[in-house]
């Protein structure tokens, strides 16, 4: 991860200063990008210094293309030239697998409601405080998961790529890391993957452990060091914590809503808010043990009472002073995802001007996006940092 003075090296206020070739392989010339060796800033060293800035993340993967974690969303995401594919919102099997799907519950993502044999699977659970109904992924084993096929989870905003439905199934995280090194070697470019653990609390509890599961797989297939191309993150600052003791990754702590408490915080007392995490000293205690943070987008511009943007905090500033680099979520084409002042019409499914919405973004010095279409994103960088 970078130092505080690799990171300054490579963020600027306004545009970008350019700091060397980004190389984005195949993908870019695909898209027609052709400034796109000259288009965006990269770090100098390796590991993640060694990226294109502001980094364009695929939020599980090309995901406003195709059903979100499926092979096929990350496969597209790379065509496109994403820099870093989110490859992973892991959770467990009951027999001890981790599978990527956006929660444990699948409800929303599988056609497991189709499937009469798991009816009686239907329950009711507490996830993470709030009352929830549905499959749980702990009450399967993965021969069962492995039964069913992924759908689209926004069908409103999306109803396109409900023509993929049923395509594709639940991958493992360990088919994920092994199609991450067939695809770098097919590609003849470093593939990098972004894996979130879910709620780790409340697999622990249950005796599934993530953070262990994935440090072993990470150190099976020798991922596990500090330049290797896999970032880890979590909601939950102490998994956090205990992947840093576990392995010697890329971390990052990712942030909801100022008022909003990590569950691990809830689970053992902390009183801390986001709002905390987000203070000069709650960024020095997330420094000493994780590299980055993953922000909402609102905690970098917040909004009005109207939805639209206001005048950007402290966030970038702050972070950066400590030598946290920032990649906040999520940023969507769609109108109802876009702040107000940039949507255009009503329809759930239009695009409004996400163009207009990068630029705000980035020109707080961010040093990275998660975003649902990385092929937009792509080119919103290429028109940033070439001004």
């Amino acid at each position: 991860m970078g130092t505080q003075e690799s990171n300054e090296q490579a963020r600027g206020t306004g545009r970008r200063a350019l700091l060397g070739a980004a190389v984005l392989g195949t993908g870019g010339a695909a898209l027609g990008l052709t400034g796109t060796a000259s288009a965006a800033g990269t770090r100098r060293g390796g590991g993640l210094k060694s990226l294109p800035v502001p980094t364009v993340v695929a939020h599980r993967g090309a995901s406003g293309y195709r059903p979100e974690h499926t092979f096929g969303s990350y496969q597209l995401a790379l065509d496109m030239g994403a820099d870093i594919v989110e490859a992973g919102d892991l959770v467990a099997t009951k027999d001890g697998h981790l599978v990527c799907r956006h929660e444990p519950e699948i409800g929303g993502t599988t056609d497991v409601a189709d499937h009469p044999e798991f009816a009686d699977r239907r329950r009711t659970k507490l996830l993470d405080g709030v009352s929830t109904t549905g499959w749980f992924t702990e009450d399967f084993t993965l021969a069962e998961l492995k039964t069913l096929r992924a759908v689209e989870r926004i069908p409103a905003n999306r109803p396109r790529n409900t023509l993929y439905d049923g395509r594709w199934d639940i991958p493992t995280f360990e088919e994920v890391l092994k199609w991450q090194d067939e695809q770098t070697r097919r590609r003849g470019r470093q593939v990098w993957i972004y894996p979130e653990l879910k709620h780790p609390t409340y697999f622990r509890k249950q005796g599934l452990d993530l953070e262990q599961r994935v440090a072993k797989l990470l150190r099976k297939y020798r991922k596990d060091r500090w330049n290797s191309p896999v970032v880890l993150q979590s909601f939950e600052p102490t998994a956090v914590q205990r992947l840093n003791e576990l392995v010697d990754n890329p971390l990052v702590v990712l942030l909801s809503g100022a008022d909003t408490r990590p569950w691990d915080f809830v689970e053992t007392g902390d009183p801390r808010t986001v709002a905390d995490l987000i203070t000069p000293k709650g960024l020095r205690e997330i420094a000493s043990y994780a590299q980055g943070i993953g922000p909402t987008l609102d905690l970098v511009i917040p909004r009005d009472a109207a939805g639209n943007l206001t005048r950007p905090t402290t966030l970038v500033a702050d972070a950066h002073r400590v030598g946290l680099v920032l990649h906040p979520y999520t940023l969507r084409n769609e109108n109802p995802f876009l702040p107000a002042d940039f949507r255009e019409g009503t329809a759930a499914d239009a695009y409004g001007d996400v163009f207009g919405a990068y630029r705000a973004y980035f020109a707080t010095g961010i040093d990275g996006i998660f975003t649902d279409h990385p092929d937009t994103g792509l080119l919103a960088r290429e028109d940033f940092v070439n001004g």
